[in-house]
């Protein structure tokens, strides 16, 4: 089982994801889509300033249905 299913069967009320690879940010959004969570923040630090490198920090929410 992957870490991102453990999160998600927690039923957490936020997840807060920190990346340096837009990559992996872009393949676990999805995932975590999938898994009932939706993207409701991003932000971009460029904390090696001169160089290519940016990490994020996403936040999570879980999607609630409509009734």
């Amino acid at each position: 089982m992957k870490v991102l299913e453990v999160l998600a069967l927690m039923t957490p009320r936020r997840i807060a994801y920190v990346a340096c690879d837009p990559a992996a940010l872009a393949r676990d959004t999805a995932y975590l889509a999938d898994l009932g969570y939706a993207l409701v923040g991003i932000r971009a630090f460029d904390l090696f300033p001169m160089t290519h490198h940016v990490e994020c920090v996403a936040t999570f929410a879980p999607v609630l249905e409509e009734r």
